[in-house]
């Protein structure tokens, strides 16, 4: 193997890159015309554009992907995850081509990829199953009579799917048929298939998945089990490994659980086989995925490997270099996913420029961080929102947990709306720490979700960086205020009204006891002390510490317009001057779209009545669809149709009610 093509994008796509030159192999990037400045193609060797934005058209593109191979003279490609990555037809294009898939035969992933075969295969090998139904027959009337003899809760899946599309929980009749119809449509979308099969839920189960390798000469290892029960929207959000808890013979048995289904479809290469575990410790088969996984670092800390140095290896007919006896986990590692969206606003995907992060994020023995970003570049809506991953390994749980929360808070993302402080929560939370995990722990630890105190000591931080850089002798580089007394420049006191997002506050910074290296701020009529103030100059970005009444804070500042982005614990804000302090009161009845999308369908007739609640349309942005629904009663008129590409704040429908007046589309509220 001389070069390899990468048919990938974003993180994954660079983390490959990244071995690949550290064997000495050169590297191809593939990318769409929104990805041309994209960080993958400038770490690549070469570069080769495979279509428009649209993943139709450049990442699921075979034909163009080959003719990229051809053109370059690559000898093997890597899939990387996600995209064509399971598609059996890819797999055997790249093979047809006279090329190395880094990856298992078409055979295993066309097996495992259909749920229904893969259930019959496992069922064969005697890997526990969950009662359900995974028959041919799939009208509804028959989809709705085997759900009930299965019975309710009930966990409805694409048959083809995988990463939660096509998955819908229905908990009672009446969502039934609407979970079933919804799950077929985004099915059909995602994978051009629309087969489900249902499946008895289990409520609150841990998702635990065991890591296996396997080699053409039919040796296969598992390494070692991960935990991946924090889950949103049925995404992994915070994965770890070893899974906690379990004992060693559970470890064992669900081990070599996953080697008999790897086995079943005679795999080669890096695979996952993942089982839900119930409160009992019993383990049942849920799916396996015939690729890479997102959250294949935790495995590689603790057993000091690198997993794409395997896959690269095991494609080229090398056996694997260590048999099950040799594999010997050390310590704990976790992973939390970095994603561009709003955790307080329905953890919509956001978009936008990244205004700093930081250039020197490589890896150490106990943390890492794959990502793609670099400052500059502009986050866009036609992929999947993950930016990237944070991971920590300790010698033990605990200490894994404090330095990938240390981590995040040394983390600086500035620019647009992230997850970071929400994830960092997440670690805090005591639960988490006790170990007391289940795929129902995000919804049960909802109040994680709260940062009013972060909110509160963020504008402050806020209004002293506008004091400070108001200062007309304030050094450009670093400025140690408290030891530099002479370098403030008066007036005494100094007034601002500042807003971010839906807080607006009016805060008065008082520098009458400066010669003692102190501020008076006062904000809702409370006094602090602020002292000890350091800035440093990063590039365009500003390291600011201080202390508020005895607490230290360090918060990451960049300029925008007449504004700031600050984050701080983690959590970012969008900080404005406001004057006048006020809110714009809007009449009710318009919905906005929340997001840059599509709209998927329109599930109401022009001019209809509706009630408050209904479902109006279905809009789809990153891979994830939303429902937009009516958030008062009256006669909708809709101002979009299916199909039609939407834009953040475009109006989508209005609501006249009798008792208020016709809106226009400009002043349509915001809706979700």
């Amino acid at each position: 193997m001389k070069r390899l093509l990468i048919a990938n994008r974003g993180e994954i796509a660079c983390r490959i890159i990244r071995t690949a030159k550290s064997l000495g192999i050169e590297t191809v990037a593939v990318y769409s015309e929104a990805d041309q400045h994209a960080l993958h193609t400038q770490l690549a060797d070469r570069r080769v554009c495979i279509g428009a934005a649209a993943a139709a058209q450049s990442y699921l593109n075979i034909p163009a992907i080959i003719a990229a191979a051809s053109e370059t003279q690559a000898d093997a490609i890597h899939p990387g995850y996600g995209f064509l990555s399971e598609n059996a037809e890819f797999a055997r294009a790249v093979c047809n081509a006279g090329l190395i898939f880094v990856g298992p035969p078409a055979d295993a992933i066309e097996l495992m990829g259909d749920k229904r075969a893969a259930k019959q295969a496992v069922e064969a090998v005697v890997v526990p199953l969950l009662p359900g139904y995974n028959g041919a027959d799939q009208s509804l009337d028959t989809l709705l009579a085997k759900a009930a003899d299965i019975g309710l809760p009930l966990m409805i899946k694409a048959s083809a799917g995988g990463g939660g599309k096509g998955m819908r929980l229905a908990t009672d009749q009446q969502a039934l048929k609407d979970a079933i119809a919804s799950a077929k449509r985004e099915a059909l979308a995602a994978f051009g298939n629309d087969t489900l099969l249902l499946e008895r839920a289990l409520i609150d189960p841990r998702h635990v998945e065991v890591q296996v390798f396997a080699d053409q000469q039919g040796h296969c290892v598992y390494l070692g089990d991960r935990d991946c029960s924090l889950q949103r929207r049925h995404q992994k959000v915070v994965e770890e490994a070893p899974a906690p808890g379990l004992s060693d013979d559970l470890r064992q048995r669900m081990g070599e659980a996953a080697v008999r289904a790897a086995q079943a479809c005679n795999y080669v290469g890096a695979g996952t086989v993942e089982f839900l575990l119930d409160h009992d410790q019993n383990f049942y088969f849920l799916e396996m995925n015939t690729r890479l996984q997102v959250e294949h670092p935790v495995t590689e800390k603790i057993f000091g490997l690198d997993l794409v140095q395997w896959q690269l290896a095991v494609a080229q007919g090398t056996p694997l270099p260590l048999s099950q006896a040799a594999l010997r986990p050390e310590g704990h590692a976790i992973e939390v996913r970095l994603y561009a969206e709003d955790p307080l606003n329905d953890f919509l995907p956001q978009t936008g420029e990244i205004l700093h992060w930081p250039d020197d994020n490589g890896q150490t023995r106990d943390a890492r961080i794959d990502h793609c970003l670099f400052t500059g570049l502009t986050i866009g809506n036609h992929y999947d929102p993950m930016l990237g991953k944070l991971i920590a390994h300790g010698a033990t749980r605990e200490q894994a947990i404090e330095r990938l929360i240390q981590l995040i808070e040394q983390t600086p993302l500035l620019g647009l709306h992230h997850n970071l402080g929400y994830l960092r929560s997440v670690l805090s939370q005591p639960a988490f720490k006790a170990a007391d995990l289940g795929t129902g722990f995000l919804s049960r630890h909802a109040a994680i979700l709260s940062q009013s105190a972060e909110k509160k000591a963020a504008l402050q931080l806020a209004a002293l960086n506008f004091f400070l850089q108001a200062q007309p002798s304030k050094d450009s580089g670093t400025g140690n205020w408290y030891k530099n007394l002479s370098a403030l420049a008066f007036p005494s006191r100094y007034k601002l009204k500042l807003h971010a997002d839906d807080a607006h506050t009016t805060i008065t910074l008082d520098s009458k006891n400066w010669p003692k290296g102190e501020l008076l701020l006062t904000d809702a009529d409370i006094e602090y002390k602020i002292d000890q103030i350091h800035q440093y100059q990063n590039h365009k970005a500003i390291l600011l510490h201080c202390r508020i009444d005895g607490v230290s804070y360090k918060a990451w500042i960049t300029q925008q317009g007449n504004g700031l982005w600050l984050q701080l614990n983690g959590q970012s804000f969008e900080i404005h001057p406001s004057n006048p302090l006020a809110t714009t009161h809007t009449k009710t009845g318009g919905l906005n779209a929340p997001m840059d999308g599509r709209v998927v369908a329109c599930l109401v007739a022009p001019d209809s009545t509706v009630a408050e609640g209904d479902t109006l349309m279905i809009i789809e942005a990153m891979k994830m669809e939303m429902p937009i629904r009516a958030n008062t009663s009256g006669c909708v008129e809709l101002l979009c149709n299916a199909g039609d590409q939407i834009r953040t704040g475009q109006a989508l429908a209005v609501i006249h009610t009798n008792h208020t007046e016709t809106q226009s589309p400009e002043e349509a509220t915001h809706a979700s």
